[in-house]
C-alpha cells in the first residue's frame, strides 16, 4: 500500500520539480500549478480544493517565505501567500503560455524546501457536519483525486491510486460524535462514508458545545 501512495505522488508532483537556483532561493515552473488548477476550474466542485504549499524535506513543516515572485521573461508580478506557506496562486492562462516560474525566498536560507500539493475542502463549516454534505464532498474529493492522476492512472493503471475510504476533518479541540461510523481520536476524526448517506441531512450528534474546524481532507488508507 505504501508503494501504491508513493506512486501516486511521485507522478501528481512530476510538474512540480523544484530547484534551488541559489543557497537562498527555491525555483519551480508554473505550469504544474496550472494543470492543477485548470482541474478545478473546469470541474463541479463546491468544497473540493487542491492547494499549494512550501515545506522543509526533512520536517515537513512550514517554509516559511520571505518573499516571492511570478516571472516570466518580460515581467514580474508579487506571489500572495500565507503565513503557513500557502501559495496562493492565480489560474491565468498567458503565465502558462509566457512559461513563468515561482521564486520563493524562505526566511531561514537554511532550510532546505519542497512543494506539496493538498487536497482539501475550502467554505465546510460545522453547519456542513451533516451526512448529505459529507458525502457530497467525499464523492467531490474522489472525483479530484481522479481528475488529478489523469486518464492514465485512473483508467489503465487504477492500482496506483491511493485508497479513499472516507474523510477525515481535524477540529481545533477534542470532540466526539454520536455514530459508530465516526472515529475520533482527540481533535482528528474519520468519516467512513456510506451510500445511505446521500440524502441524509440529519446533522452528527456531538456532546461538545464548540465546533470549529481546522482542516478538512480525504481519508486515505496507508
Amino acid at each position: 500500500m505504501l508503494m501504491r501512495n508513493s506512486c501516486f505522488l511521485l507522478l501528481s508532483l512530476l510538474a512540480f520539480v523544484g530547484s534551488a537556483a541559489n543557497a537562498k532561493e527555491f525555483v519551480v515552473s508554473y505550469d504544474g500549478f496550472y494543470d492543477r488548477l485548470k482541474v478545478i476550474e473546469k470541474g463541479n466542485f463546491e468544497f473540493a480544493r487542491v492547494n499549494f504549499y512550501i515545506v522543509d524535506i526533512a520536517t515537513l513543516e512550514p517554509c516559511k517565505v520571505k518573499k516571492g515572485e511570478i516571472v516570466t521573461e518580460n515581467s514580474s508580478s508579487p506571489l500572495t501567500y500565507t503565513s503557513q506557506a500557502q501559495l496562493l496562486l492565480p489560474y491565468d492562462k498567458q503565465l502558462d503560455k509566457d512559461k513563468a516560474v515561482v521564486v520563493i525566498e524562505p526566511e531561514n536560507p537554511n532550510h532546505d524546501c519542497q512543494l506539496k500539493f493538498q487536497i482539501e475542502a475550502e467554505h465546510f463549516s460545522a453547519q456542513n457536519l451533516n451526512k448529505a454534505d459529507i458525502y457530497q464532498l467525499n464523492t467531490e474529493f474522489e472525483e479530484l483525486l481522479s481528475d488529478l492522476s489523469g486518464f492514465f492512472v485512473s483508467k489503465l493503471m487504477g492500482f496506483l491510486l491511493p485508497e479513499q475510504k472516507g474523510v477525515k476533518i481535524t477540529f481545533s479541540h477534542p470532540i466526539t460524535f454520536d455514530d459508530e461510523q465516526v472515529q475520533c481520536a482527540q481533535m482528528n476524526c474519520t468519516f467512513e462514508v456510506s451510500k445511505a448517506w446521500q440524502d441524509n441531512t440529519q446533522m452528527l450528534n456531538s456532546p461538545n458545545a464548540n465546533i470549529n474546524i481546522e482542516q478538512v481532507t480525504p481519508w486515505i488508507s496507508k
